[in-house]
């Protein structure tokens, strides 16, 4: 399996390539740098993914990035192109990285067996693809599968696909499918309920701008956060908008390691230090000189820092007792000085 103790982290190179090879390469590379441990890539061709057609049903539009295109002309934009996999898997890994794919027929996933892709991804919208699903999970491969569009229904179908085919290597991410996402439309709290609800790894396909989701993800248990990576903003392209640039990534990086770090585990066990610090506790002293025999009370001794008399849980069965001895103000009070 692929995860770890580590949260997996995956740079989505999507259509951020425009097409050129060598930004391709260059954008895995510079992927690497930011401690990603994962490239993924999107294996289609227009024509695997829809037809070309320009009436109203392959018309996009509803207030995307993409308006006024056909879904024809989207992907033909969009897609890596095939002849380019192996070479771009062969630079993965030759920088460190797990190179895989989402398959969006079953085509593309003779294709990726040829390359020994070592994980799957279901994309959001081929959630709803059952046979796809089975045919995925078939190949006894790690399979991730983003909710974006999906039902609670929905998931559990794809679910029960990969359990079908004898397939438990599920994660499933939670996914807002809007493009970039709004914050307040995230709803983290869904994926420690996926992770109860189907009792899978879970993790976050981020769409929203900056880390803040990605941190509170793996705050809430995600194993696998996945985001889109293009070298530079300004190169344009149809998913540039709500990608994140070489540094931005690195940044994301660097904080969910030190999340992890401050997540550890649970622990009431005090170091050595913290014993130490103990002595800043409360406890209870003699805060004014007193004589042997004198009576306690609340104005001669008081519960105060550091912590080295009495614990102040006993203050109420030591007031009205007497001295055995003087006792000069600021002793810390034991036993041995009541009577």
């Amino acid at each position: 399996m692929f995860l770890s103790d580590k949260t997996f982290i995956i740079a989505e190179l999507s259509a951020n390539h425009n097409h050129d090879y060598d930004l391709a390469v260059r954008t895995i590379e510079a992927a690497a740098k930011t401690g990603a441990d994962a490239i993924k890539l999107q294996t289609y061709t227009a024509d695997t993914i829809t037809i070309d057609c320009d009436n109203e049903h392959f018309q996009i539009k509803g207030g995307t990035l993409w308006d006024g295109k056909t879904l024809y002309n989207l992907y033909k934009e969009a897609y890596t192109p095939w002849e380019w996999h192996k070479g771009l898997f062969e630079t993965a890994k030759k920088n460190g990285l797990v190179c895989f794919s989402s398959p969006f027929d079953f085509s593309a996933v003779d294709f990726l067996e040829e390359l020994d892709t070592p994980i799957y991804k279901i994309a959001s919208f081929e959630i709803t693809d059952i046979p796809l699903i089975e045919y995925v999970a078939s190949k006894g491969k790690p399979i991730i599968i983003s909710t974006g569009i999906a039902t609670l229904a929905d998931i559990e179908k794809a679910v029960n696909a990969c359990q079908k085919a004898g397939n438990n290597q599920i994660t499933l991410l939670k996914c807002t499918s809007s493009y970039p996402a709004p914050i307040e439309e995230a709803n983290l709290l869904t994926i420690p309920n996926l992770r109860e609800t189907f009792g899978v790894t879970v993790g976050l396909s981020d769409h929203t701008e900056g880390i803040v989701a990605a941190i509170t993800a793996v705050a809430l248990g995600a194993k696998v956060i996945e985001k889109h990576f293009i070298l530079d903003r300004s190169n344009g392209g149809p998913d540039a908008a709500f990608s994140m640039m070489p540094d931005e990534f690195t940044e994301m990086v660097k904080s969910v390691r030190q999340a992890e770090l401050a997540l550890g585990k649970v622990n009431y066990h005090l170091s050595e230090k913290i014993k130490k610090n103990r002595k800043f506790a409360r406890s209870l002293f003699v805060v004014e000189n007193v004589e042997k025999g004198e009576i306690f009370t609340e104005k001669n001794i008081r519960s105060i820092r550091p912590g080295v008399g009495l614990p102040p849980e006993f203050l109420p069965q030591i007031l009205g007792k007497r001295t055995t001895q003087k006792i000069e103000k600021g002793t810390p009070l034991s036993w041995s000085h009541i009577y």
